[in-house]
């Protein structure tokens, strides 16, 4: 299923290349093996280990550390391919951690440390998560609490973060803490600090949070109980950490766009074979409007939302303003990956509720798109605040 933003781009032989390379890869990888990682929960190894062998982990990290040195438009497209063909957010969440998890460690890294850990995560020896959210902060990251208190030679971490994706494989942790408390700070972005650091599983609990989909990429809940953390494992200058994930923000919406709307036109290539074969009352359902139509807007909706997620790739590669583009996509998209993977569902009926067919599951896979990394009710303010020039709500 072509989109018209490829058709159109000028580079499409470029991304015709990186779509036909990660399809190489992706296909690899069939329903089977998805269902059974549905299953059991176990990470997918074999399909990250494929990934980084075929170099497709440092798409957006830099030549000189063993990257491919390519833009937020490139990677938009290769997480587009992997969402496409069945994995899910299991596949999409298996890589996109890679691609601009680890920015703060590129713009703010000083050689040393780009050069101790950009390259191994780039040929998949290490797996980091990432423990930025706590329970009782939420999308609010200024009320972090957890505490990296300065001692001789680093810091001594407590706190407690929860959402921290793949915790339970990694070996590296990129952890936003405070070490100026909010009461004693000027202004609430001041005294967050980034750390990126071993994971010690002697400090630090995991405790894997049972979902509703994307089984096989494990979600937990972390108590940080006395983690030292060496000074050289501290990214950028104390105190400027919430500026420094500020770069990631528009390419993660973008992304995570791309994957809903891969997602989406899965389950619609789904839904739409089956109305093709499924005969009851001695025709294919596929020939009434009922059926029709609504998997042919689900159609539209999904290229439309393609095109706003490459026009904010388009926008952040070339150095102008996107926030409104990178939101508006995201909610687009995640909208769009939904109502298709619902349609397909209630077009398949009963054997839409039944795991043999998989877009049970890819309706679960691509909730979690409307939820993270924000909300639908955060974008649809900061549209009317950024855009509409109405007063702030919150």
């Amino acid at each position: 299923m072509d989109s018209l933003g490829a058709i159109m781009d000028p580079a499409s032989e470029d991304h015709r290349a990186i779509r036909e390379g990660v399809r190489a890869v992706v296909s690899r990888f069939d329903d089977e093996y998805w269902l059974a990682r549905d299953d059991d929960g176990e990470f997918p190894r074999e399909f990250h280990r494929a990934m980084a062998d075929a170099g497709w982990l440092g798409i957006t990290m830099p030549e000189d550390l063993g990257g491919a040195g390519l833009g937020v438009t490139e990677a938009a497209i290769m997480m587009h391919e992997v969402a496409s063909h069945g994995g899910g957010m299991a596949a999409a969440s298996a890589v996109h951690i890679n691609l601009f998890g680890p920015h703060p460690i590129v713009v703010h890294g000083t050689p040393d440390q780009k050069a101790r850990w950009v390259p191994s995560l780039i040929e998949g020896k290490h797996q980091c998560c990432f423990g930025f959210t706590e329970p009782d902060a939420g999308l609010d990251t200024t009320k972090i609490k957890t505490f990296a208190e300065k001692v001789p030679g680093g810091y001594v971490v407590h706190g407690q973060k929860v959402w921290t994706s793949t915790a339970q494989v990694a070996n590296k942790i990129m952890l936003l803490t405070r070490t100026t408390r909010f009461e004693n700070v000027s202004r609430p972005t001041d005294g967050i600090t980034i750390f990126y650091t071993d994971l010690d599983r002697s400090k630090i609990e995991v405790r894997k949070i049972p979902k509703m989909g994307r089984k096989a990429v494990d979600s937990n809940a972390i108590f940080i109980d006395g983690l030292f953390i060496p000074d050289e494992d501290r990214i950028g200058e104390e105190g400027k950490g919430f500026g420094y994930i500020l770069h990631s923000l528009n390419p993660e919406r973008v992304l995570v766009a791309m994957e809903a709307i891969g997602i989406g036109q899965d389950a619609l290539r789904r839904a739409a074979q089956y109305a093709r074969e499924r005969i009851v009352f001695d025709r294919p359902i596929g020939k009434n409007q009922g059926i029709q139509h609504p998997l042919a807007e689900r159609w539209m909706a999904l290229e439309a939302a393609y095109l706003m997620a490459m026009k904010a790739a388009w926008l952040y590669d070339n150095k102008r303003p996107c926030g409104a583009e990178a939101n508006s996509a995201k909610f687009l998209g995640a909208r769009a990956g939904y109502d298709s993977c619902l349609q397909a569902v209630m077009t398949l009926g009963g054997f839409g509720y039944a795991k043999e067919y998989h877009v049970e599951r890819l309706l679960r896979e691509v909730t979690v798109t409307r939820i993270a990394p924000i909300t639908e009710q955060l974008i649809l303010s900061f549209i009317a605040e950024k855009v509409l020039d109405l007063p702030k709500s919150y």
